[in-house]
């Protein structure tokens, strides 16, 4: 299909305006409230931020890596270290951060999109904006949030390249896909292999293609090594950290714990095309699946379209792309499955997919039933987009507390503002759910004891707080423990921050 041409391109663009503003609108709309609370992972990443802007000793790895929590790619915690200087250090603005991701995101696949056709890219946005998975996604101030935007971006490099093959254009392409492929998420780590996929298949089925693209793989090698230098010295100083999460959830580590067999974690993480949700509590809304079915079948055309034009280098990019990024999900079988985090490196090329899928669709419609039913065609896969998105909102915006308040650690954040209420305070927490108090309170901090240990000296704080009586007991005695008081209740009514006054 044509790209858009000039002539054509206002429509389109006012149609990829307004898309974009009703993603902004789910994104943004009562974020200071929900999801609420601040998972440990997401306080990690505003920990990281903070400490870039006030300690001046404080540097990742390599400039690149945060070593805790499991390491990270530092790139969103120096974004969000800019948005603290900007607007101030908070969960909001954390989540503003990625947010902000997501709406670029959004934006990033319909240009994506647009270059396989005049509608293609307001089809693929429009799903992008709606759904319930990017959605969930984009409200969580993690890194995650980052993908769609640099996966899209990678793939229009990539795609310029083979459309005019030059040293500038391949250069271009190596730095962009190195710096998707490891600055950002797991799953996107897979840009190389798609990359050597894909240029295997344009060896077999486009040798004119891959001939002018071989001329240059020295300047895209270059510039993704230079880009990539940091980070490999991490792979290769730190391997325990830099690749220690992902063998650890991998179904080839013999002690990793799932919740099923590999036959049914498979079938499950299939089923996420229109049937099973995210067991998550952070990603699991109303059980909803990844792909409603409806856009389930709309994206089954879009394979189908991608399968016909498999000889056309931009389409196999995209074909090829989809089981290449459905890897993460599947072979990761720790946790719960299906796994929507692991499955993000598949959001730029869905997006195309459900684009082509619609157009595909409308030309069947077309081409069968004539104009009328065209246009009707039109309509029904407008209207199922509007209803998705409207449906994603509602169900996530209304998701009662509930639901989100120990998947997103209410309880220590109560604690951490009872703590920064009360100077002078320590609390008993484990060192992981620490981190939300050495985030939320980091000009204020409390002292810090872990579970099981004694505090000798009481009455040095003015309040000692914990997330049950039990530890406030271990901590400080039968007899000073037991006068422990609950001062912040869950949705039930049960206690769930308790607090002694010495």
């Amino acid at each position: 299909m044509r790209r858009v041409g000039r002539r054509n391109a206002w429509p389109v663009f006012g149609a990829l305006a307004a898309i974009v503003a009703a993603a902004a609108l789910l994104r943004f709309v009562d974020l200071a409230a929900n999801p609420g609370g601040l998972f440990g992972d997401e306080a990690a990443e505003g920990l990281d931020a903070t400490r870039l802007l006030h300690q001046p000793s404080f540097l990742p790895d390599f400039l690149v890596w945060f070593p805790d929590d499991a390491g990270r790619e530092a790139l969103f915690g120096y974004v969000v270290a800019g948005a603290f200087w900007l607007f101030g250090q908070s969960a909001l603005v954390l989540r503003a951060t990625a947010a902000g991701f997501g709406v670029a995101g959004v934006l990033g696949i319909g240009v994506l999109g647009c270059r396989f056709g005049r509608w293609v890219g307001p089809v693929a946005a429009a799903w992008a904006a709606g759904s319930l998975w990017l959605v969930c996604v984009s409200r969580d101030g993690m890194r995650n949030a980052i993908v769609p935007v640099f996966g899209a971006a990678a793939l229009i490099a990539l795609l310029r390249w083979v459309k005019g093959p030059s040293r500038r254009s391949a250069a271009v392409a190596g730095a962009v896909t190195s710096l998707a492929a490891l600055y950002t998420y797991q799953p996107l780590k897979l840009l190389p292999v798609l990359l050597v996929v894909w240029l295997w298949w344009l060896r077999r089925t486009d040798r004119e293609t891959y001939l002018r693209l071989r001329a240059g793989l020295v300047p895209f090698a270059a510039a993704f090594l230079v880009v990539a230098a940091p980070i490999m010295a991490v792979a290769v100083t730190e391997p325990a950290t830099y690749f220690g999460r992902a063998a650890a959830t991998s179904v080839f580590n013999p002690t990793v714990e799932g919740d099923s067999n590999p036959l049914i974690h498979v079938l499950r993480t299939l089923a996420a095309f229109g049937l099973t949700g995210d067991p998550n509590p952070r990603q699991d809304v109303a059980a909803l699946p990844l792909l409603p079915l409806p856009l389930a079948a709309v994206a089954g055309f879009g394979v189908v379209r991608l399968w016909g034009m498999r000889r056309d280098p931009s389409h196999s990019l995209i074909l090829l792309a989809l089981p290449v990024f459905l890897l993460p999900p599947l072979i990761a079988t720790e946790g719960g499955s299906p796994h929507f985090l692991r499955m993000l490196g598949l959001a730029a090329p869905l997006g195309v997919t459900v684009g082509l899928g619609g157009v595909e669709l409308v030309e069947r419609v077309g081409g069968r039933w004539g104009h009328p039913a065209e246009r009707l065609a039109i309509i029904a896969v407008a209207v199922t987009l509007a209803a998705v998105a409207a449906w994603s909102g509602w169900a996530y915006l209304t998701r009662p507390v509930a639901d989100r308040y120990e998947a997103f650690s209410y309880p220590i954040v109560s604690l951490a503002d009872l703590a920064a209420n009360h100077p002078g305070s320590a609390v008993v927490l484990d060192d992981y759910s620490a981190i939300d108090v050495r985030f939320l309170d980091f000009n204020r901090l409390p002292a810090i004891v872990a579970p099981g240990t004694s505090i000798s000296n009481p009455t040095s704080y003015s309040e000692i707080l914990a997330l049950s009586r039990t530890d406030l007991v271990k901590a400080l005695g039968t007899e000073l423990g037991g006068l422990a008081v609950p001062v912040a209740w869950d949705p039930s009514g049960s206690p769930s921050v308790w607090a002694v006054v010495p």
